[in-house]
């Protein structure tokens, strides 16, 4: 299997496959494909705890079912198309190195994958359209791409080394980085709603990709300028 991101502002992710290479995506993630491709529903990808994983990816935002692509007799390709301006980003996962990553991050990966449910906590207001802040857990042996939104910002955290970071900056990073959600009383958050600035505070050692856009902020930002509702 080879990849390719074409684009920059809205990219795309062309994975090139081989006779018997297979990739799990998430179901609406497909843009076009050519070749002999044949998808499958598959219940694969929910990890050894197995339905309360599958239930744990559907909380994710994953869904309970994934589709197969499988490159049967012959080579093919399979695109994805970002849903927002971005970028995609490849991981290599396995066993003692697993990944947490945004609510909608995942996009597809390699037979191996498990995707589940990190953490879920509401923030108060209509955060994320009341999704709450949400983490998916990208685990087992396989290459996964994952899609993050705007500009990408990294950084290697050191040991003890901390960033406090607006919920919905946080992209992806390393399950050897630590977490927790914090509040800073007395700012007026206009996206969440209430007097407290939720953040998150990621202390090191790993890696950590933040993304500069974010689909609330983007929802705040053009709000002004939709035609108001009628009822």
């Amino acid at each position: 299997m080879r990849s390719k991101i074409i684009g920059t502002t809205l990219p795309v992710l062309e994975l090139q496959l081989d006779a018997g290479d297979r990739i799990l995506g998430v179901p609406d993630q497909l843009s076009w494909m050519s070749g002999d491709i044949v998808l499958t529903t598959s219940t694969a990808g929910g990890g050894a705890s197995g339905l309360l994983g599958l239930v744990s990816r559907a909380v994710s935002g994953g869904g309970l079912f994934m589709t197969e692509f499988h490159a049967e007799r012959g080579p093919g390709n399979v695109a994805f198309a970002a849903k927002l301006p971005g970028n995609f980003v490849e991981i290599e996962i396995s066993p003692g190195r697993a990944y947490l990553a945004h609510r909608h991050g995942f996009v597809c990966g390699t037979p191996g994958i498990e995707v589940t449910t990190a953490f879920q906590q509401t923030l108060g207001g209509a955060v994320f359209g009341g999704e709450g802040f949400v983490l998916q857990r990208l685990a087992g042996q396989a290459s996964a791409y994952v899609e993050l939104s705007g500009e990408l910002v990294t950084y290697e955290l050191q040991p003890g080394q901390q960033l406090l970071v607006h919920p919905g900056h946080v992209g992806l990073f390393e399950e050897s980085v630590s977490f927790e959600l914090t509040t800073m009383r007395g700012v007026r958050n206009a996206l969440f709603g209430g007097d407290g600035l939720f953040l998150v505070r990621l202390s090191g050692p790993g890696k950590v990709w933040l993304q500069s856009l974010t689909a609330p902020g983007l929802a705040h930002a053009v709000s002004p300028y939709l035609p108001e509702r009628r009822g």
